[in-house]
């Protein structure tokens, strides 16, 4: 490396707009969907730890689920709305990498739930006089830890790679949150490795968490295609529209944002999908998941009415 160049210790975010009028439009409505995500989700969780009823292998990965949510909104959005707020939002060496681990372990964590949840519904709806030995406790707990270390050791690839990066020149990032591809762009040292890497690792968890959703869902439609009864499909069908939902809104963006050519969208289309999958969809999952819940919307009745008789 040149001498005379020198090592880059804090890098500026651009944000979503210079517009100083819609920069404050942005922040009250990213304020109040963040502001629902942590209440709801918060909500979701202690409901469905204190309800009995909710004490299922289902709502025990939907609870991890909101779980990851949190996490995910929160290592994000907080500075994105200092974003709005400030002039010139800068972000330290230490810090980005922080940021990016931190949104990588629990991004990925959420594709491993979204495939452990799928399972889940294949073993309720294919094997239902054998769900309770399939899904016991000790399964339950075993599909978790994988999901969290395989988000740890994504997570570790990524900031790893970024670790190894040497910054020298441009400082500016035009993005409203750490990412990794932006800052390979202005990597003045050899990013062969240091690309491939995060590319090969999070390539993998997503397809072979593609595969377990797609595979689960053939089984269960062939199973659903079998049932004599219109209540039994009915019933089957609506257990698993909630998560096909939640399915498509994630990896949908994902695919658009990480595996399509960037050759067919824009830096500020990629901003504008970033902010759906970061700020959008934990506050959807929520919503997703306890406005069409019969089960979740009885527990919240019954343990307010508990609350409030009491």
């Amino acid at each position: 490396m040149d001498g005379n160049n020198t090592a880059v210790t804090e890098f500026i975010l651009l944000g979503l707009t210079d517009d100083p009028v819609l920069r404050v439009i942005l922040f009250m409505v990213t304020l109040c969907m963040y502001l629902v995500t942590v209440f709801g989700n918060l909500t979701i969780i202690i409901l469905i730890r204190v309800s009995s009823q909710l004490h299922n292998p289902m709502y025990l990965f939907l609870n991890n689920l909101a779980f990851s949510d949190l996490g995910f909104s929160f290592s994000v959005t907080p500075n994105m709305l200092v974003n709005f707020l400030v002039e010139t939002n800068t972000i330290s060496y230490l810090g980005w990498g922080i940021q990016l681990g931190s949104t990588v372990f629990f991004g990925t964590a959420e594709f491993f739930l979204l495939a452990v949840m799928a399972y889940d519904r294949f073993v309720a709806i294919c094997s239902p006089l054998l769900y309770s030995t399939k899904m016991s406790t000790q399964v339950c707990v075993q599909l978790l830890i994988v999901t969290y270390i395989g988000g740890y050791i994504n997570a570790s690839s990524f900031t790893f790679s970024f670790f190894s990066l040497f910054f020298c020149g441009p400082n500016q990032v035009n993005h409203f949150f750490c990412d990794f591809s932006p800052l390979v762009e202005l990597s003045c040292s050899d990013v062969s490795i240091p690309a491939v890497v995060p590319s090969f690792s999070s390539g993998s968890i997503i397809v072979g968490t593609v595969i377990v959703i797609a595979v689960s869902y053939v089984y269960i439609l062939i199973t659903i295609l079998k049932m004599r009864s219109t209540e039994g499909h009915h019933k089957a069908f609506s257990t698993c529209t909630s998560h096909l939902t939640a399915v498509t809104l994630y990896f949908g963006t994902i695919f658009f944002i990480y595996v399509m050519p960037k050759s067919f969208y824009s830096t500020d289309q990629n901003k504008v999908v970033s902010v759906f999958y970061i700020v959008v969809i934990p506050m959807l999952n929520l919503l997703i998941y306890s406005l069409r819940n019969k089960e979740i919307k009885e527990a919240l009745r019954g343990e307010l009415g508990r609350k409030i008789f009491s």
